[in-house]
This record gives C-alpha cells, sequence and structure tokens, in this order.
C-alpha cells in the first residue's frame, strides 16, 4: 500500500515552490555500515567540496533559501540547521560524515552531495498518513534525553512531519525522531527528498535517481519506485 503524503496550504503558502519527492523501497536488507556504503559518503564529501570550491554550505544557493524557510516560521537557521546544511557542514569538518547504518548512509550520502534535506521513515512504523504542517503545539514529539524516553511538544507555527500518532520530523527537517527512523530490522521504507527554488525539478529527479541506485547497490532485491514530485 502506497503511503500518502500531504502538504498543508498554509505551508504552501508561507514556503512557495516546496516540492518533495518521495522513493518508496520493499522487501529492504540493512545492516551495519559496510565498504560500498562508505565509499558512496566518501565520494558525496568529495563531490561537495568541488560544488562548494571553498565557500561554506550556507552560502549554496539551495542552502540559502532554506535558512529564509526556516526564518519564514520563527525558527533560527544558525541554531537550529535544515539537515542538509547541518550534514555539508560535518562533511567538510575533520572528522567527517558519520556512519550509521547502509540505508541512511546511503540517503545521507545523496543529501550531502547533492545539497538537499533527505529524509527516511519505516513504513512499518509510520501510523496512518504523513502531513507537512503547521503545528498547533499540542502534538506529542517523542524523543530521547538522558537516555531516557520524553515527550516533546513543537512551537506553535512550526513546520513539521507528523503521522496520526504524532510529530516525526520537528523544524521541517531538523531532527528526527526515534519512533520512525530506519534502524537495522527496517524492511519497508520512504525516503523524501524536500526541494525550494533555485532547486529545478530535473535537478530533484536526478537527485532521486540517484538514490533509486544507490539503495540498490546497498540493499540488491529491494523494489524502489520512485514517485511523482508533488
Amino acid at each position: 500500500m502506497t503511503l500518502t503524503l500531504t502538504v498543508s496550504d498554509e505551508v504552501r503558502t508561507l514556503v512557495p515552490g516546496f516540492t518533495a519527492l518521495a522513493i518508496e523501497a520493499h522487501g529492504l536488507v540493512n545492516g551495519p555500515s559496510d565498504e560500498a556504503s562508505s565509499a558512496l559518503l566518501d565520494e558525496a564529501a568529495r563531490r561537495l567540496a568541488e560544488r562548494l570550491d571553498g565557500r561554506t554550505p550556507d552560502q549554496d544557493p539551495h542552502i540559502a533559501a532554506w535558512r529564509a524557510a526556516y526564518t519564514a516560521f520563527g525558527a533560527k537557521p544558525s541554531r537550529t540547521r535544515n539537515s542538509a546544511e547541518a550534514l555539508a557542514r560535518r562533511a567538510l569538518a575533520d572528522g567527517g560524515l558519520p556512519r550509521i547504518n547502509r540505508l541512511v548512509d546511503a540517503y545521507n550520502a545523496i543529501s550531502v552531495a547533492h545539497l538537499i534535506p533527505v529524509g527516511g521513515e519505516d513504513l512499518g512504523r509510520i501510523q496512518g498518513a504523513m502531513r507537512l504542517v503547521r503545528a498547533t503545539g499540542d502534538e506529542p514529539f517523542v524523543t530521547t534525553a538522558g537516555g531516557a524516553e520524553t515527550v516533546e511538544h513543537p512551537e506553535p507555527g512550526e513546520i513539521v512531519w507528523c503521522d496520526e500518532e504524532g510529530v516525526t520530523c520537528r523544524r521541517w527537517n531538523w531532527r528526527q525522531g526515534p519512533r520512525t527512523r530506519i534502524d537495522d530490522d527496517t524492511v519497508d521504507a520512504v525516503f523524501l527528498l524536500e526541494s525550494l527554488a533555485p532547486m529545478t525539478r530535473d535537478e530533484l529527479l536526478a537527485a532521486g535517481a540517484e538514490l533509486a541506485e544507490s539503495l540498490g547497490k546497498v540493499s540488491p532485491g529491494a523494489r524502489i519506485t520512485v514517485r511523482d514530485p508533488e
């Protein structure tokens, strides 16, 4: 069954030109990071450095657009960075990109190489449809603090991804909750690539096609479907 994804009119009005591309994958086999997934991350870091050519990530036009979007809903983009900028900064730092697991490594590599926020959710843990909305402030966001589970709530007006159970990702693509994240047991997942102008539809599709190819490499035999951008 295909996951339903919707973007509220409030979000589209506040940030015109937002486009999301979803990739569904079934029959995945995940596991610890390996040589193949590490190679994807190393190559992504090389491509990022070449693209930036000495600039900082926030000087890239697509990252600048995301910073403006964060400012529009009241977030401070230098304090709560969008996921693409945060990963890019790590890729350029001495420690480099973290190795998480094969599937997360694959989508993190696409995020860094294309400077685009990419998220992954375990389809088996999503309750109902997923929606991108402006929060009321009452929605639960289950996370961990100090090793213990805790419940937070987004700020009123904050843009969040949520399902029928609560928030799955705060401040658009800043902080994913542990409930739906991809781990070693994930077999079915949806990967979401999010773009703003000046990124073009063709550039978004190219990033999606590359992610689909990478998923096939790290998890041979998976059934992968790239949906039309919304």
